[in-house]
């Protein structure tokens, strides 16, 4: 069965526009996002971001950097930016170029202001690990699709701990932007995990014997011949197959094996860019 990842993200975009216009009215709220370079990819997920936070009301800014700064001017333009007061929250669109691309880059904006929960000590979860929460809790709790489906992770970790006890649950994939903060956010939810990446010997065998895996790599890596019946599998990575983008497994070969699966696009995408505004949120609440 497809998981209504559409569905998913329109009841928390509800929740949000309410949430965003009671705050409006004592706070501004602006997200700034910082890209570097000019990726066909990165500008549309860009795009998206723009689009969603029109949606909610939300003030969207993007520093666009063209060329490829040094490290210390770049490091300069977000503590620049993170310092000012009409500020909300930062982000910073990856992949960066490999001169840029370090941890350490999040250092330079206040806790309170990074929202996407790649600091040691965040004040946030990842939005992607908490729409992958989300969809589990919508999978093996059933909630019906409105508000409660959102993940509290403060009240309900001893709930995913519970729900999956006795379940095999697979990440495939390292990446800064896909498998780590999934798996951060998955060990705050209690829930334990293997990983596995491009250096696992045999992976196909850990996969034969998952009941949930979790994509992030980009590449197709998954067949139906991989799976145990029943399995859920929720896709993160994207890649291009012509014109058309698809997730690390095709949909048509996997969906009659599968209990629950995801689609590219519009699976888990949107409900991670949605959780990135949630983070916002809160990051306005802690900073008033």
């Amino acid at each position: 069965m497809e998981i209504p990842g559409k569905k998913i993200s329109l009841a928390i975009e509800k929740v949000l526009k309410k949430e965003a216009k009671k705050l409006r009215k004592k706070n501004s709220l602006k997200l700034s996002a910082f890209l570097v370079g000019q990726p066909t990819d990165q500008l549309s997920f860009i795009k998206i971001k723009a689009k969603i936070a029109k949606k909610l009301g939300i003030g969207f800014e993007l520093i666009h950097l063209k060329t490829s700064p040094s490290f210390e001017v770049f490091m300069h333009k977000i503590k620049e930016k993170s310092q000012n007061p009409e500020t909300t929250a930062i982000i910073i669109q990856h992949p960066l170029p490999a001169q840029l691309s370090t941890v350490s880059l999040y250092e330079y904006i206040p806790r309170e202001k990074e929202i996407e929960g790649h600091k040691r000590k965040s004040a946030f979860l990842p939005p992607i690990g908490l729409a992958v929460l989300t969809v589990l809790k919508y999978i093996y709790l059933k909630p019906r699709i409105g508000p409660d489906l959102m993940v509290d992770i403060n009240k309900e970790r001893s709930l995913f701990k519970k729900l999956f006890r006795n379940k095999r649950v697979v990440l495939v994939g390292r990446g800064i932007t896909g498998g780590q903060p999934i798996g951060k956010t998955l060990t705050e939810a209690r829930i334990n995990f293997i990983n596995v990446n491009s250096q696992t010997p045999e992976p196909q065998t850990y996969y034969k014997e998952a009941d949930v895996i979790i994509t992030a790599v980009g590449k197709k890596i998954i067949t139906a011949d991989m799976l145990k019946p029943g399995v859920t599998l929720i896709n993160v990575g994207f890649r291009r197959e012509g014109k058309k983008i698809k997730g690390d497994y095709d949909e048509n070969e996997i969906k009659n094996i599968s209990g629950f699966y995801s689609s590219t696009p519009g699976g888990i995408g949107p409900i991670d860019v949605l959780y990135l505004y949630k983070n916002l949120i809160d990051a306005a609440k802690l900073q008033r």
